[in-house]
């Protein structure tokens, strides 16, 4: 989900704008696009996901004219892309948002916050966990994170949406149905988790080379 209208204060556009370009140094800092640049066939799959996403981003829902329901894709591209190259596609995908009039450009920090940043550190901390702690089994790595780790993503940029609104909303209508809205983020888990769980699972058979955070040698061969 996403805001399409500024129901914000502004300090909390300056604020989310602020977290927003800080991530975003961060990235330029690590320097991803190198594997693009020394992978043509990364750079392909990079490029045709990122457009995919964009597509995907255009069926949405949306009851109130400030907030769109649509699935995000953020933890698919994290586990197969890593991180980094996954908020540089996600930063993309929200300015062509706001290119095709969707959002509106002061709105673009708290997107990126809510729809890139969040689910992203999200889904780094359940891959640490399974990384580190959990047995090599690749039924742990598809469960774990590809449908807890989505699922737990969009509990955590729902709450991050309601929590923007409910301390910085300017609209009380807003505010009011940003905490209704809040009930409901259970019933939204299940829809990213399966469509995410569904996708990985499929490359993990045909092509477990092409997820970034998966060691095929570890998982598969060595069981």
């Amino acid at each position: 989900m996403s805001f399409a209208q500024s129901v914000l204060a502004p300090w909390a556009l300056v604020l989310t704008w602020l977290v927003s370009l800080g991530v975003i140094v961060w990235v330029i800092w690590l320097r991803p696009w190198q594997m693009l640049v020394n992978d043509v066939a990364l750079q392909h799959r990079w490029l045709a996901a990122t457009l995919a996403v964009v597509l995907m981003w255009q069926l949405r829902a949306q009851a109130v004219d400030w907030l769109t329901l649509h699935l995000v894709f953020t933890v698919l591209m994290a586990l197969v892309f890593k991180a980094p190259l996954a908020l540089m596609s996600n930063v993309m995908i929200n300015v062509a948002m706001v290119l095709i009039g969707r959002n509106n450009w002061a709105l673009l920090g708290a997107n990126i916050v809510v729809t890139g940043i969040v689910p992203a550190v999200v889904i780094g901390i359940v891959w640490r966990v399974v990384d580190r702690r959990l047995p090599d089994n690749l039924m742990v790595f598809l469960f774990v994170c590809g449908f807890f780790g989505a699922a737990l993503a969009t509990l955590g940029g729902g709450l991050t949406a309601v929590l923007l609104i409910v301390t910085a909303g300017t609209d009380p209508e807003a505010i009011y149905l940003a905490q209704e809205y809040a009930r409901f983020l259970p019933l939204l888990m299940p829809s990213e988790a399966f469509i995410t769980g569904m996708l990985l699972s499929i490359l993990l058979v045909y092509h477990p080379n092409w997820v970034a955070t998966f060691n095929d040698h570890r998982y598969i061969d060595s069981q």
